[in-house]
């Protein structure tokens, strides 16, 4: 906690905030269809917390230590694309999450959400448009981004995004409604669904270092199990907000759990359970954080406490 408290959250995330958003915006600037660009300005740039592109750029600040004296300038410049690319997988899932085959969702952020604001059909095309441009991002033409590095950030995103990650999970979502699920289905659930982009932001950040492969494999292994503690623990208190939290502060929809009868962890655990399982996961966490040796994880530890801790 010591850490936390000393570290500049507030001046960092600030920075970190202001490059994350004018970065979206050069690489994804205004063309035509105008309908397609006005949907996916609306999904990626229309707020939001930023916690996976935060998460990806807290992890590359861990891994500076081992970078020497000279700045990786193109090391930056890779934990950044990897930063906007994890926000634009995460928007295209929150698009097609909202449409009427899936949760059928009328709100996200505060605003309507793409389908009410765009029809169903640029809905479709905008998720599909995000995603595809995420692995433009991170796979540049020009050599800012070394090679090894591209290949990196695709297999670890690819593969939270895909059928073992968020598809995979949401598929298990849907076919779990009206469903008592134990805590260990329910956790394996939100562990795909979830909590695969969350530790790929983690993962991605760190794979921006200049560790060889053994020795990023020994870091990546607490950092991973990191990730999964706090992605569960997002989960668990996203489902305590959807329980108390009204819809001017959440953002979105609140009680669609209850009324779509989807197992969660407020139902399995009740309501002062679910909130202690979530302290007890950000303390094992931050154990892993604090075995992995790695001397500069302060914006991860913070990020870490805003997670069990935030309002919506």
């Amino acid at each position: 906690m010591s850490q936390v408290q000393s570290f500049d959250w507030g001046g960092w995330s600030e920075q970190e905030l202001r490059r994350i958003d004018l970065a979206m915006q050069e690489w994804l600037k205004p063309f035509e269809p105008q309908a397609l660009f006005e949907s996916m300005r609306h999904a990626l740039l229309g707020g939001g917390k930023r916690l996976r592109p935060l998460l990806c750029l807290a992890a590359r600040e861990a891994m500076r230590e081992f970078d020497g004296h000279t700045p990786r300038l193109d090391l930056e410049q890779a934990a950044l694309r990897a930063a906007c690319a994890l926000e634009m997988v995460h928007a295209y899932s929150l698009v097609h999450d909202d449409m009427p085959c899936m949760d059928n969702d009328v709100l996200r952020r505060g605003l309507p959400t793409v389908h009410v604001k765009f029809g169903e059909s640029m809905a479709l095309l905008c998720g599909d448009a995000l995603q595809t441009l995420a692995f433009e991002v991170i796979t540049p033409e020009s050599e800012e981004v070394g090679e090894v590095i591209q290949a990196r950030l695709c297999r670890i995103l690819s593969r939270a995004a895909g059928l073992k990650g968020m598809c995979g999970g949401q598929a298990i979502d849907l076919s779990s409604v009206g469903l008592q699920l134990s805590q260990t289905q329910l956790e394996l659930m939100h562990a795909k669904k979830t909590g695969a982009l969350l530790r790929a932001s983690v993962l991605m950040g760190a794979a921006c270092s200049s560790l060889d492969n053994g020795q990023w494999q020994h870091c990546a292994q607490f950092l991973t199990t990191f990730a999964e503690k706090l992605g569960l623990a997002f989960q668990v208190i996203d489902d305590v907000l959807d329980v108390v939290s009204d819809a001017k502060t959440l953002g979105k929809t609140p009680g669609k759990d209850a009324l779509n009868d989807k197992p969660n962890f407020v139902a399995l655990m009740g309501l002062e359970g679910a909130k202690g399982y979530a302290l007890g996961l950000y303390d094992e966490a931050l154990d892993q954080l604090s075995q992995s040796g790695l001397k500069h994880t302060q914006a991860l530890s913070a990020l870490a406490q805003l997670v069990v801790h935030r309002k919506s």
